[in-house]
């Protein structure tokens, strides 16, 4: 059996989110610098034909490898070569089938939506992106079994500088939405190349059933799972590309874009980690109540304030940033996608260890759920609050996630208030001196001031409440990012 115990996975853990986190903090950095300035030379109508196209092709990607990546990923035994082949061979066979039909239907696609020729190629660009990227998931695969997030990081950093450098460079030179389907050939290329160069493997095409047979059982479920996620999220964001103009749609990317922001930068680096990391646990409740509990209390350190800092801040960085009043409109689904976060920060880790210990029927269920209430909520409230409304289900879904916490606690006696209380606490007091404050806010200069103070007295409360935690945390971390092993 290919198990760690608690120490191994902890410190390997720690490492790659530092590495993942630190290494990218620049990457990080040019994201946001990036999407700054498209948002300041691209009209909301590019964004929302971006936003719509793009879930168009991640409607393809949930069906590249009916989840055998991820029951790679979550296997207690060794993977063979074999089982790597065979699920390669039958990823490929997948893909093919879909960019094919994708490409003989191009044409109806682009005229369901009325696209012009830019967003035509944009729609070729993405499919072709959609390909290179499936031949990357085993060498990720075995990046990840091994917790090797230092190797892992390495195409992420290169293909993210590609991307953002050339949607900087490209929106500025005034190639509209043209700049997308640069950017994303570029980050391909340059990311499949580099992943074979950090991690090879023995490439092949075989197929034997008996050597996925196993992993069938675990990847199916676990697919079904992301194939509602899918009808959740992205299949919905091509409906409102038909049912609401293309600058509202723009809004809602604008919205979701920037007040998702920290999961991304945050989460997504957490949870990448923490997958693996809870399967590699599976055979120990203890160290994985120790290792959800430190997930919980890391994730709600940075998510909480982060909310309140967006939901309270955004109306004075639109009224005070040149040419951004065109985003006003989206102010309050901002801060409903902000309020999600909040929630999605508690659950998916919950979600993540279900998977991670074999529970993706359960999680199925849930999303089942989700699913059905999302397709029900969210057509109503844009009939009834127009496309504000997408946003506001969104939040109102999301804070039926908490249920996951009844579940999983099932499974592992963990706390849930111990490691998110003390933030939650910080945070509301940090919103109450913002909310008795901001009136004063009138340039960069006292809006920063009062960002800086409200900063400080959500670190002050923390480590009044919480100082001994944090120290320890912080000790360990510099401890495991020093070790070699």
């Amino acid at each position: 059996m290919e198990d760690f115990d608690l120490d191994t996975v902890a410190r390997k853990s720690v490492k790659g989110v530092f590495a993942l986190v630190s290494r990218t903090f620049l990457i990080q950095i040019l994201s946001v610098v990036a999407s700054f300035i498209l948002t300041i030379y691209l009209a909301p109508e590019s964004f929302g034909v971006f936003f719509v196209v793009s879930s168009i092709v991640v409607f393809l990607n949930y069906f590249q490898d009916i989840g055998l990546a991820a029951a790679l990923i979550q296997k207690k035994e060794a993977v063979t070569t074999e089982e790597y082949r065979s699920t390669f061979t039958l990823q490929q066979t997948l893909v093919l089938g879909l960019i094919i039909p994708a490409l003989l239907f191009s044409s109806q696609i682009v005229s369901f939506y009325k696209l012009n020729s830019d967003g035509y190629i944009l729609f070729l660009a993405l499919v072709a992106s959609f390909f290179l990227s499936s031949l990357r998931t085993i060498p990720t695969v075995i990046m990840e079994r091994n917790l090797a997030f230092g190797k892992l990081v390495v195409p992420q950093i290169a293909e993210n500088v590609v991307y953002n450098v050339a949607l900087i460079v490209f929106s500025i030179l005034g190639f509209g939405l043209t700049t997308f389907t640069i950017a994303v050939i570029s980050r391909g290329v340059i990311g499949l190349i580099l992943t074979y160069i950090v991690q090879g493997w023995s490439i092949g095409l075989s197929f034997k059933f008996s050597a996925i047979k196993q992993l069938i059982s675990f990847g199916i479920p676990f697919q079904a799972n992301t194939l509602l996620a899918l009808v959740k999220d992205d299949l919905l964001i091509v409906y409102i590309g038909k049912v609401l103009p293309f600058n509202q749609v723009g809004y809602i990317g604008f919205a979701q874009k920037w007040a998702f922001l920290p999961l991304r930068l945050i989460m997504d680096n957490v949870i990448k980690i923490t997958f693996p990391s809870y399967s590699r646990l599976q055979h120990d409740p203890g160290a994985l109540r120790i290792a959800i509990e430190k997930s919980l209390f890391l994730i709600s350190f940075f998510i909480f304030p982060t909310a309140v800092f967006i939901i309270q801040y955004s109306e004075f960085l639109i009224d005070l940033i040149p040419r951004y009043s065109k985003w006003e409109p989206a102010i309050l689904s901002l801060s409903f996608f902000a309020l999600n976060t909040v929630f999605s920060s508690i659950s998916t880790p919950l979600t993540n260890f279900l998977n991670a210990i074999g529970k993706v029927k359960t999680t199925l269920y849930f999303m089942v759920f989700w699913t059905a209430l999302t397709w029900i909520l969210t057509p109503i409230s844009i009939i009834k609050f127009g496309f504000n409304g997408f946003a506001a289900a969104s939040f109102i879904i999301s804070i039926s996630s908490i249920l996951v916490y009844l579940i999983a606690k099932r499974y592992v006696n963990f706390s849930f208030t111990k490691p998110v209380f003390r933030q939650l606490f910080a945070s509301i007091i940090m919103l109450i001196f913002i909310v008795l404050t901001k009136q004063m806010i009138s340039s960069f200069a006292t809006l920063f001031l009062d960002m800086l103070i409200a900063g400080v007295i959500y670190l002050g409360i923390l480590y009044l409440m919480a100082g001994s935690e944090l120290v320890k945390t912080v000790k360990f971390i510099m401890i495991s990012v020093r070790s070699k092993k």
